[in-house]
Formats: C-alpha cells, structure tokens, sequence
C-alpha cells in the first residue's frame, strides 16, 4: 500500500471511528440515509451547477490519477539521456538523432524531438512547446477546480443538512427520549460533510495540483534540454544546466553514481 491517498484515507476513517467509540458515540448512528443524500447527492448537483459535462467526463480519470501512482519519467534518467543524445549530435550532427525518435515513449518529448531535427526555429520551438506545458497546466488546474469546489460545497451541505434534521426533530417534542435522538441524527450530516470536504475533496485538490506540478517541471526539463541539444552544447553543459532542476539531494547521489562508474571504468 505505497500509495499515500489510500493510506491517509485509511487513517482518516481510524481516526474518525475510533473517535467516535472513545466518546462513547454509537457507530450505528452513522446509519442515517437522509444525510448520505443531502451530502451526496447535494454536492454532486453542486458541482454539475457549477461545471459542464466535458470538463466532468474526466472525473473518473482524475480519481485514477489520485489513487495511483504517478509514472512520470525519472529527471535523473533523463539528463543521462539528454547527455547522450548531446553526444550523438556533436558527432554526427542532428539528422542522426531520427533514428532515437521512435524509442521516445513521452508525447511531448518526441514531438519536441522532431521540431528540433526538422530545423525549426529555436524561438518557434519554445514557443510552441511553452503553449503545450500553458495548455497542459490549465487542463490540470481545470480538474483540480471541481475538486476544490466539491470540497468548498460539502460542508456548507452539512449545515443545511443539520437543519434539515432538526426541523424535523423539532416537529414532534412529545418524547424527549426520540427528540435527544433526532437531534443527535441531525448532526451526521454536518460530520459527513465537514469529513468528504476537508479528508477527501480539498486533499485530491491539493494531490492533483501537485502532480501537475512535478508534470510540468518535468516538461520544463524537456523543454530546456531540447533546446541545448539544439543549440550543439556539451554533455558537461548540458548536465550542469539540466541538474537545477533536481534537489541538493538527488544532485549528490547523482555525482556519486558517476564517480563510481568512472572509478569501475578507470580499473576495467
């Protein structure tokens, strides 16, 4: 279980359940449909209010996106490739590198790779590689927003929720005993509603915003690279150039792997 969103989710419902028996509060009360309805499909009708169809089809991709992990392409890998095509291109000159394009897994990369062995313009392909990460950051953020949203409406639903409960407690107060139970009732919309918002939609915001974060320094990274390859640089610059984009870290044990494999070289 490696990834984070189901084990937080796991903890949060630990720490929920186990709160409410530490309270001496009765799970059985959570078995309250009208709050499950108010909460659900209340904030379901929000959220279609609020977004067209084209733009929620891609909820299910996004719940995907969410409860995986991302596979997105290792910077550490890609400065040694970028290294090596640095190679091939001071040797053999651009053309040679039409024969690396079909290995290009990565859409944005390969389509980059091409502009730059068709001889375009160094300014045309940052400028049109820069408005494929702009387009790509605002699909992203599009997504982000219907998680946000739900999570701005689900609590608010909890208190029209408890309202609702308590009109109808409140309509009968003949018996104490079932007045005391209607009201406790009223409030699991509220807790239902306050747990979706704060333990499930805001945090799928927050993860879905920084995937796209690491998506699109990745692309930067692309992008940076291409452009050095095309400009005929160094491996030597070209890895000092493609290294801000890792941290302190990575950069160490990037040196050490290098050190070690010139040392294994040098005694072969």
């Amino acid at each position: 279980m490696k990834n984070s969103t189901i084990i937080g989710l796991v903890l949060g419902l630990i720490g929920i359940f186990g709160g409410m028996v530490v309270k001496g509060a009765k799970l059985s009360a959570l078995l309250n449909p009208a709050a499950y309805m108010i909460i659900i499909l209340g904030t379901m009708a929000a959220v279609m209010v609020a977004f067209p169809m084209s733009e929620l089809k891609k909820v299910g991709s996004l719940f995907k996106i969410v409860f995986s992990t991302p596979q997105l392409p290792e910077r550490e890998q890609l400065i040694q490739r970028f290294m090596e095509w640095a190679s091939i291109t001071r040797r053999e000159g651009l053309l040679a590198l039409e024969a690396k394009v079909d290995e290009i897994e990565d859409d944005f990369l390969r389509n980059g790779m091409r502009m730059i062995i068709d001889g375009n313009d160094q300014d045309l392909v940052r400028d049109v590689l820069l408005e494929d990460i702009a387009a790509t950051e605002e699909r992203h953020k599009a997504g982000a927003l219907i998680f946000t949203q739900a999570g701005t409406y689900a609590p608010t639903l909890g208190v029209l929720g408890a309202v609702v409960g308590l009109i109808a407690a409140l309509a009968d107060m003949s018996e104490m005993e079932k007045l005391a139970h209607a009201i406790a009732g009223a409030f699991i919309a509220t807790l239902l509603g306050i747990f979706t918002g704060y333990v499930l939609w805001h945090p799928f915001a927050n993860k879905l915003k920084r995937i796209s974060k690491q998506e699109i320094q990745i692309k930067l990274m692309m992008l940076e690279g291409l452009l050095s390859i095309q400009s005929g640089v160094s491996t030597i610059a070209i890895n000092q150039k493609l290294s801000v984009f890792l941290t302190p870290t990575e950069r160490k044990q990037m040196r050490e792997k290098e050190e070690g494999a010139v040392e294994q070289k040098a005694q072969a």
